[in-house]
Parts: structure tokens; sequence; C-alpha cells
């Protein structure tokens, strides 16, 4: 039997990490200081030394997000049937979730980070997703000794659809990679980025539509990260292709973390006009690298984006339109938006954030 310790549940991790297996990564560095046990797959990343060695114990990859639906199904059953015996086995204090997973009704003493509460903000009634976030989460949240979240937008989300007082709720902003993203002063090529899923809220048709509207008075192109997927990419290359744009709209695919930052810094601006988003990691990596940003005034992104961006109605298609097109004509305006990104992305670090998780976590220790 080990002593006690902090358990931290990172059996989510992916092979291709995006947001939430990007915040955790970042994150986990700073728990070492608490002592904790950390689940997590075998393949993640995590740069123990031989002395951690024994704080580490493996998960199965057939949990990962990798898996689709299956993964999300068989984490949800480990979750709840697995993950207990890891805390009562190790005498566990607290366990930590930063994702909005956890064992019900099974006496863990849990705190969850929640990312945003889009699969309710726009339902699919036949999602898993969807069912999960009506059903399964305000258990989770209502039943947590404390809830973490990266912004107020999603501190208001968890109020109004699980109905938790704030004085149950800690915001902690995420922050980005001070070694990766950066000012790296390449020469700029002519290109937006596009980088995210291809999922309808993330508003992808509309800044194709807004690029048709701007194409015939400008030679810039729109590059697009972010791995395909059959509900939805076939649809917008269609669009591409309706308007014969297929050699100045480029899908990329998935892009790994390394190559990133060099196609921030070369891009005209990052467009990221989401509908809604918990946070929007991608607006405060770009502004890191100096990189001028188009982002919706809605939910967390204000948040994210301050004064340093330029803030369009995400729902019309003029007003991204015209965004892109002061992009491509007003070198000033790049420019001061590349000194107000820089001051702005100043204030988000990961020491910042796992500082202030410590200090939550500590409390329920």
């Amino acid at each position: 039997m080990t002593h006690s310790r902090l358990l931290v549940n990172l059996a989510f991790l992916s092979q291709k990490p995006t947001g939430l297996s990007n915040y955790a990564l970042n994150l986990f560095p700073h728990l070492w200081a608490l002592d904790p046990l950390i689940l997590c797959p075998e393949f993640a990343p995590l740069q123990t030394d031989p002395k951690r060695s024994s704080r580490t114990q493996f998960t199965s990859p057939q949990l990962s997000p990798d898996q689709g639906l299956k993964g999300h199904l068989r984490r949800l059953l480990w979750t709840q049937f697995r993950l207990p015996h890891f805390y009562r086995q190790h005498q566990s204090p607290l366990l930590f979730c930063p994702i909005p997973e956890a064992p019900l009704g099974q006496g863990c003493s849990t705190v969850v980070m929640v990312h945003d509460f889009i699969p309710l903000r726009f339902s699919n009634p036949r999602s898993f997703l969807s069912l999960y976030f009506k059903f399964y989460l305000p258990w989770i949240l209502k039943q947590s000794r404390h809830i973490l979240c990266n912004s107020q937008s999603t501190a208001a989300d968890i109020q109004h659809f699980c109905g938790i007082a704030d004085r149950h709720i800690t915001v902690i902003p995420l922050a980005y990679n001070t070694d990766r993203y950066y000012p790296q002063n390449l020469p700029h090529q002519n290109y937006f980025l596009y980088i995210g899923r291809p999922d309808p809220h993330k508003n992808l048709r509309r800044v194709l539509e807004a690029f048709v509207q701007i194409a015939p008075q400008t030679d810039a192109e729109l590059w697009i990260g972010g791995s395909a997927d059959p509900r939805y990419t076939p649809a917008l290359q269609s669009v591409v292709a309706a308007h014969d744009l297929r050699d100045r709209v480029k899908f990329l695919g998935y892009i790994p973390d390394q190559d990133l930052p060099l196609l921030l810094n070369q891009s005209l601006a990052l467009i990221f006009p989401s509908l809604w988003e918990g946070f929007g990691l991608p607006v405060l990596e770009a502004m890191a690298c100096g990189t001028p940003v188009i982002t919706s005034n809605q939910s967390a992104l204000p948040e994210v984006a301050g004064e340093a961006a330029l803030l369009v109605d995400p729902y019309k298609v003029g007003s991204i339109a015209e965004a892109m097109e002061a992009i491509v004509n007003e070198p000033g305006l790049r420019q001061a938006l590349r000194q107000r990104g820089l001051v702005q992305a100043q204030q988000f670090s990961w020491q910042k954030t796992g500082a202030k998780t410590i200090e939550v976590l500590s409390r329920f220790l």
C-alpha cells in the first residue's frame, strides 16, 4: 500500500493532442509539487525522471479519444468502475480530473475542470456528448468538492446549465507554451490560417463564404488546419470547388504541435470566428507569435483577446469578410495588432495556471 497521494486522472490523453490534451500536458509538470500519482496511457509524453517513476501508473490506450466513440464509452466505464479502485488502493485524499469526468456515487472526493458547454449550446439529441453533458455531467459537478473552469464565460454556463453556486467555481485561464510560441521574425506569406475542427460551431463555412467575397480583390490564400471529419469536410470542400478556389484554399489536415508556430508566424492572420469557445487557445498562441487575430465577439474569446484582435460578429459573413479585407489592405493595422497581441499574451502563463490550480487543490488535500 502506498502512502496517500493526490490522484490525477490523465487517461483521456490523445496521441494527436488538441485542446484538452494540451491543457493537461502543460499543467501536469506544475502538479509534481503535490507529490501526485498520475494515471495516464503509456504513450503520454510525460517527462518523468527515475525518482518519479513510482508516481505514474499506465492506463489502457484503448481509453483514448483516438479510438472514437468506442474510446469514450470504454473510458466512461473505466472511470465509473476502475478509477475508484485506484482511489481506494492508494488511499487518495483527492481525485483531480482535468476534464469533466469522474466516478459517480463511489465516495471519491473530486475536483474537476470544465472547459466548455458546447455540446449543450449546440445540442444534437443523437450525440453521445450532448447526452453526457445533459444527463451525466450535472451529477458529476454537484458531487464535486470544487469545480475549475477556464473562463468567466464557462463559469456562467456552469451556473446556467447545472445550477452550481458561484462559490463552488474557480476560474483559472489557460496559457501557452513560451518555448514554442514566440515571434520568429520570419517573412510573411500571403495566407490566412484557420486552426480547428470542422464542426459547425467552429463556423468554418462562414469563413469560406467570407473568403469567397474577398477573393476577387486579393490574391491571398486560406489555409485550413485540422483533422478532416467525413460528416463535415466534404461539404466544405464542395464550397471551395463550386467557386473554383481549390488552388487558393488548402486543407492541411492535422497539424502537429511542433509545426504550428511556423505556420502562425508566417501567416497574414489567424482567422478564428467560432460561434462559441470555452477559452480559445489558438487565439492566445497566435498572439504570442505576434500574429494578427480575427476572432469572434462571442463567449470567452473577448476575454482571451482583450483589445488585441479584430472582433467580428461570427453570424455575419460580411463582418468576417470586412475584417479579412482590412488585414490584407492595412499594413499599419497588422503591425498594431501584432504589438497589442504580444502584450496581451504576456498576461497568461502556465506558471500562473499551475500555481492557481495547486492553490485550489491544496484546500481539499
